[in-house]
């Protein structure tokens, strides 16, 4: 398996990953699928400045993940909002942890300090939601900072959304800029 960029030609593929976690699903909150133009765009938005990464194998994308902005004013620019979707057939392969691990390697290249994951929870046993991402960026370092009830609904059910934080480095008084659009595909490391 490599981890490499993303690139507009992939949108179509993408896109066949993502689908049907918004179909079948109250991972993605999306009702309707986006189009591959306008996954295109998304794509084109993101990579601009931060990571957007896809794990290949046999010539195949298996999964794919990406950072983007976590909120617009300048105070925030030091933390980002993380997102991971891994083909249904390659999940619990080590496809996530291969994908975070570069990621987090490459927003800390360019200065990113905070990792932060938006992730919907069923509160019982649910047909459209495990709590599967929770377990997984637990497992992957991040820490529950909060919950929001009820801000999700989809499938005639709400679903609560909790927010997760991974700290990727010092926070200092004089901290540096980051590097927005500087970003390499960095190899991840095992911890």
């Amino acid at each position: 398996m490599k981890i490499e960029r993303v690139t507009v030609e992939d949108a179509k593929e993408l896109l066949e990953i993502y689908a049907p976690y918004v179909t079948d699903t109250a991972i993605s909150f999306e009702y309707e699928v986006p189009s591959v133009e306008e996954f295109k765009e998304r794509i084109r938005a993101i990579s601009a400045i931060l990571p957007y990464i896809k794990a290949v194998e046999d010539g195949k994308i298996i999964g794919y993940a990406y950072a983007g902005k976590f909120k617009e004013r300048k105070a925030y620019d030091w933390s980002v909002e993380t997102t991971i979707y891994v083909r249904k057939d390659a999940r619990r392969s080590g496809v996530g942890k291969a994908l975070y691990a570069a990621l987090e390697n490459s927003l800390k290249g360019i200065g990113i300090r905070n990792m932060n994951a938006c992730i919907a929870v069923a509160k019982e046993n649910d047909p459209h939601l495990t709590n599967d991402s929770y377990f997984f960026h637990k497992k992957m370092g991040y820490e529950l900072v909060g919950t929001f009830h009820g801000s999700g609904y989809k499938f005639h059910t709400w679903y609560d959304m909790i927010w997760m934080e991974k700290m990727l480095g010092e926070h200092r008084e004089n901290q540096e800029e980051v590097r927005y659009g500087a970003w390499t595909v960095e190899a991840g490391k095992d911890e």
